[in-house]
């Protein structure tokens, strides 16, 4: 088992600690020569904590849960032993708060947005740094006669000083916003909970981008609803998140259907039902219980490393992968990359966007570079990172263009490619991004930085 560091390790001790840990939990990486650098996209699984899995499951006969015989009894168990050690690592007063398993954190959102008692005068309002996975809500509360409103990004596309949180009104209305950006690695103030719930709102806070690197204590931030993704935290299993959810929050919500497992009647003949209280009615038929018997190893596996030294980590590293990107110069000296977002490490994780460009400062489509890296075995990913609108501030994408090329592509034939097309060459449709987390070491850096610097000087 790893022993954690303590809180003030110096940073060649903490360097040391987790090259270590390299070596005996990802050596997969340097024995297939490869640089992963898209842990925003996925977290990486650590080999005890799939050893250990395997085993369990040797040991363990486990069956449908809910039900009477041995084995429905010991699945039963264990996914309320997960309950309770989501809840303990979050740091959540599971008097206060309960965990609903989703098949990941878009589902978890979909749940709320579906759920929520959006009506005529109330008011849906969130960033415009966001998942579209948040952005989708608006598609309910605008059904319901829901006001949309969008809070602008500044030029390091944090949330703009001047914006400002309307009041909810007499409605119940709703606030989201990303813990961190998974776009551009901005962490958003946490403060945005207390003030929004000032304003009379419910607040959704999606973690997924940020559990994986930063401690989080709900019962200091005290959102009403916090989004999960686990395969993001630990890699393995994919296909599970969860809400976790304030019990008088969820109360709120109306669920739209039921489903085998979240309820505690249903009547045919009489055409009525009553869903099971608290968090277990707004679960999904049969849970992954041989996936949620994976969870509690991955949660022991980032509590024995200790998050806070995972957040020290990776903000050295990501001081090196700024300095890195910074950097890359063309032959003549001329600049060849452009971040997106902060350059410094003042309130950011460690996600960065960039492009590059040629010596007279157009963008270089991404799609080449991230091809090139690929035949380099450097995992990096393109595109817009499935938020919009940090995209389309980062990279300026003017509005009335933009509208006008999306009318006129043909559904089903819209790519970023496309959209790059009918923009012109000196609009960057999309960006590279790089991410780093606890198995990423400084030569994986270097080789990003070999990288780069033989790619503009081809």
């Amino acid at each position: 088992m790893t022993t954690a560091p303590s809180a003030t390790t110096d940073p060649g001790s903490l360097r040391d600690t987790f090259h270590r840990l390299r070596t005996r939990e990802f050596r997969r990486l340097d024995e297939a020569d490869q640089v992963y650098l898209d842990y925003t996209g996925s977290g990486l699984y650590a080999a005890s904590h799939l050893r250990a899995h395997e085993a369990f499951l040797e040991r363990h006969v486990l069956g449908n849960p809910h039900s009477e015989n041995p084995a429905s009894v010991a699945a039963t168990g264990i996914v309320d032993q997960a309950r309770a050690r989501i809840l303990d690592f979050f740091g959540a007063d599971p008097e206060e708060y309960c965990v609903v398993f989703t098949a990941n954190a878009s589902a978890a959102l979909k749940l709320v947005g579906e759920s929520f008692p959006f009506e005529k005068g109330s008011r849906f309002v969130l960033t415009a740094d966001n998942h579209n996975s948040v952005n989708g809500i608006r598609i309910y509360a605008e059904g319901r006669g829901a006001e949309t409103t969008y809070l602008p990004l500044d030029d390091e596309l944090r949330l703009d000083p001047a914006a400002e949180i309307p009041p909810a009104g007499d409605r119940q209305g709703l606030f989201a916003f990303p813990a961190q950006s998974n776009f551009s690695g901005v962490q958003h103030p946490l403060e945005l909970v207390a003030r929004a719930r000032d304003e009379g709102y419910r607040v959704l806070l999606d973690t997924a981008a940020y559990a994986p690197t930063s401690p989080l204590v709900l019962d200091e931030v005290r959102p009403d609803f916090a989004c999960i993704s686990f395969y993001k935290m630990f890699g393995f299993p994919t296909g599970i998140g969860a809400l976790i959810a304030r019990r008088e929050a969820l109360d709120g919500l109306r669920r739209p259907w039921f489903a085998g497992g979240t309820v505690e009647f249903v009547s045919v003949a009489n055409r009525v039902y009553r869903l099971v209280p608290g968090g277990v009615g707004f679960e999904d038929g049969t849970l992954n219980f041989l996936g949620i018997a994976a969870l509690g190893g991955g949660l022991e596996f980032l509590q024995t490393v200790g998050m806070p030294q995972v957040r020290q980590r990776v903000r050295g590293l990501t001081s090196r992968l700024l300095e890195v990107l910074s950097a890359v110069r063309h032959p003549g000296g001329e600049p060849a990359c452009r971040i997106y977002g902060p350059r410094s490490l003042r309130g950011r994780g460690g996600t960065v966007a960039f492009n590059l460009v040629d010596p007279e400062g157009r963008p270089i489509a991404y799609g080449t570079v991230e091809r090139a890296a690929s035949q380099a075995g450097i995992s990096l990913r393109g595109g817009c990172f499935c938020n919009p609108g940090a995209a389309e501030r980062a990279l300026e994408l003017p509005a009335g263009a933009m509208l006008e090329c999306l009318e006129t592509i043909p559904p089903g034939s819209f790519s970023l490619r496309g959209m790059a097309e009918c923009l012109g060459e000196s609009v960057a449709v999309g960006a590279l991004r790089a991410s780093v987390s606890i198995p990423t070491v400084e030569t994986d850096l270097d080789r990003l930085e070999a990288f780069l610097a033989a790619f503009v000087a081809a």
